[in-house]
């Protein structure tokens, strides 16, 4: 028997169910006209979004497309080869002869001259300008925005930076593959070198030995060797190691032409809640002082040359007293001072950094709260910036902002990062980069301006000498480098990529850096035989070992690993939710399910500290605690089952509650009250 949807069932053994007698009316075919209708206009609407993206992606193409048409009508010739006494010159500004600037027998002095008088305005002010650039896939230039290289979107062309703003230095976010890197660098620095004098682009990067889930701090590179976290490489304490990994590191960023490392941190983890933490060298400036001095004369070497790789140290004055542990990326960038401990974050600069000849200085974005004459940004600061930086230590080295002090970074009309111009909030743009040059600083980090600089000067608000101080140091950096004589790499070169010296030389760092806070019963190091119950670890880096089950119950023992508490705070900003913020607590969930695990077996927990955690609880259950900064798994299973024994201690304390955490003073280093672990705190095997 067939029924009609709408009509009434038979009352059989259903019969109790009544109100499921009938079907309901949406089932009915009366409606589906009205389906159709709506699937129809459904589908419309669909249709229409996908066609209007697609519009939207070809005119933002076509657009990309028709600059880079416009900026290839820039591109001048090719820098000839001219020979004379036995040397070959290349003929940079192509006019037949060798100028001073182009013999690399001149002086220093003689050559950066020698440019500065060639240069227009326009030259000069391209000089002090830093931002990122793209590169596609293939090591291309980036011309063209496309879906394909999404970070296109949010960056300007490659001959925009170079031939129409005459810009000379950029960094870049990307590591693609080392063959398409060399690429990109030799197809840059031929762009460069068709410009009217030839200036050669210093190419930078943010660090790059680091772990891929640190935003900000590092640019994951997986064909570099492996290294742990900069807390790590204090928690070794050893400098000659540190130095060790900035002579590898400098060995690695020549072969892909990176010729300025934006590194070291040279501030003090003093507030635990800061969310940069992870790239500083933990809290004691002691500490911090000898890490900076080695890292540097690492990548430095004792003197600039063609084999360096400068540093440009950050950030200055120290920007570790952040306010409630925020970031000062985003409102209201201020720093705090209660402890009257200003002193105390300049000393890895004065008995680090300056003592190792850092070619570079970045101030930070923090408005140093009631410690200079007016309570502005370090970068907007003249008295930071030339009372304390120039006339006080006499550096004379460049002075670069950090990224983004002057303008907002958008992407289709979003706000992703307000500029950080703490403290001149309402000053327009041209008073802005005003302010910034009359501070003393040399260059701007993340902007792309060079007009502005060129309306002040014609305005008369800036001089042009005052411009040509800043070009002359910037210049002089250029020909200590080598860039003016050859800065082209070869493919052959990235064969240092696949060092086994370098990447035993990581392990041994990573191996170092482990630090072994507590050992119950000499639980540790585990008998080889023990059935071991892996939790939060990277399956590919522990598949050899066999002791390991897949059942926790069947267990001896549980090897819990897990992160630092993230807690990022909900920004406004689509940048400022990356990142990790506020408390270093779990949350009751969080610490219950943990709890839970620890509970059931011996547990062994290894917490990878990317801030000082607040994990009491934790401690208390587990069998045995092990500070991680960033080691491959492998390499902690190497130290639980007693391969190595642990040498490494705290690079800071270990809070013992939220509570200790909120009444110490931002500026101060380990002032917590009862400290669950102090500051240098770590055990070995062979101390029963």
């Amino acid at each position: 028997m067939i029924f009609r949807p709408d009509e009434e069932l038979p009352k059989t053994t259903f019969g109790k169910f009544r109100t499921f007698q009938k079907c309901p009316p949406y089932f009915s075919y009366k409606y589906a006209p009205s389906m159709k209708k709506f699937l129809k206009y459904t589908g419309i609407f669909l249709l229409t979004i996908i066609v209007g993206i697609l519009l939207f992606l070809s005119f933002i193409y076509f657009r990309s497309a028709s600059i880079a048409a416009k900026n290839s009508k820039l591109i001048g010739v090719e820098a000839p080869t001219l020979y004379t006494g036995g040397f070959t010159f290349r003929d940079l500004n192509k006019n037949g002869k060798i100028d001073i600037y182009e013999d690399r027998r001149a002086a220093l002095e003689a050559r950066v001259d020698d440019l500065l008088k060639q240069m227009t305005l326009e030259e000069k002010a391209g000089c002090m300008f830093i931002t990122m650039a793209g590169m596609n896939s293939d090591g291309a230039l980036q011309e063209t925005q496309s879906p394909f290289n999404p970070i296109s979107f949010i960056l300007e062309s490659n001959s925009t930076l170079v031939l129409a703003k005459k810009m000379n230095h950029v960094n870049t976010l990307q590591s693609p593959s080392p063959e398409a890197m060399v690429n990109w660098h030799n197809a840059i620095q031929k762009l460069a070198e068709q410009t009217r004098l030839g200036i050669p682009v210093t190419v930078a990067t943010d660090p790059r030995h680091g772990v891929p889930n640190a935003p900000g701090a590092s640019i994951y590179t997986p064909f570099f060797s492996k290294w742990c976290s900069t807390l790590g490489l204090a928690a070794t304490g050893d400098t000659n190691l540190v130095r060790a990994f900035g002579d590898i590191a400098r060995q690695e960023y020549l072969a892909l032409g990176f010729r300025l490392s934006l590194s070291p941190m040279a501030d003090l983890a003093t507030e635990p809640r800061w969310g940069r933490i992870n790239g500083t060298f933990g809290e004691d400036a002691a500490l911090a002082a000898r890490m900076t001095k080695a890292y540097i004369l690492g990548f430095q070497g004792d003197s600039i040359s063609h084999k360096s790789v400068e540093c440009m140290v950050k950030h200055f004055s120290g920007g570790g007293p952040q306010l409630d542990g925020n970031d000062a990326h985003f409102p209201p960038g201020k720093q705090r001072y209660t402890g009257n401990n200003f002193a105390y974050h300049l000393i890895p600069f004065e008995q680090g950094a300056f003592p190792a000849h850092a070619a570079q200085v970045m101030p930070y974005y923090g408005i140093p709260v009631a410690q200079t004459s007016e309570d502005v940004g370090f970068g907007y600061n003249k008295d930071i910036i030339t009372g304390l930086l120039r006339n006080k230590y006499h550096f004379d080295g460049i002075v670069c902002t950090d990224w983004g002090l002057v303008s907002d970074a958008t992407l289709w009309g979003i706000t992703i990062k307000p500029a950080s111009a703490h403290g001149v909030e309402k000053l327009n743009q041209l008073q802005r980069v005003a302010k910034i040059i009359n501070a003393g600083c040399d260059m701007l980090g993340g902007e792309a301006l060079p007009d502005v600089v060129v309306q002040l000067v014609k305005a008369g608000t800036i001089s042009e000498t005052r411009i040509d101080s800043s070009v002359r140091r910037i210049l002089r950096e250029k020909f200590k480098l080598g860039l003016f004589d050859d800065p082209y790499i070869t493919e052959s070169k990235v064969s240092v990529l696949n060092s086994t010296a370098f990447a035993k030389k990581g392990i041994e760092a990573q191996q170092k850096s482990l630090v072994l806070l507590k050992n119950d019963q000499n639980i540790l190091p585990l008998a080889g035989n023990k059935k071991v119950y892996l939790e939060g670890f990277n399956e590919q880096e522990v598949s050899g070992y066999k002791s390991q089950i897949t059942d926790l119950q069947n267990a001896d023992v549980c090897i819990l690993k897990i992160n630092t508490p993230k807690n990022a705070v909900p920004g406004t900003y689509i940048l400022q939710r990356i990142f990790n913020l506020g408390s270093l607590a779990f949350n009751e969930k969080e610490e219950a399910d943990l709890l839970k695990i620890i509970r059931s077996k011996p547990t062994i927990v290894v917490v990878n500290l990317q801030r000082p955690a607040v994990i009491p609880a934790i401690n208390a259950e587990s069998k045995a605690l092990v500070a991680d900064f960033s080691s491959q798994d492998n390499v902690i299973l190497d130290l639980i089952f007693g391969k190595f024994s642990p040498q490494g201690h705290l690079p800071f304390e270990l809070p013992s509650s939220m509570e200790a955490v909120l009444q110490q003073k931002e500026d101060l280093p380990y002032d917590s009250k009862n400290p669950l672990y102090p500051f240098g705190f770590g055990l070995s095997y062979n101390k029963k």
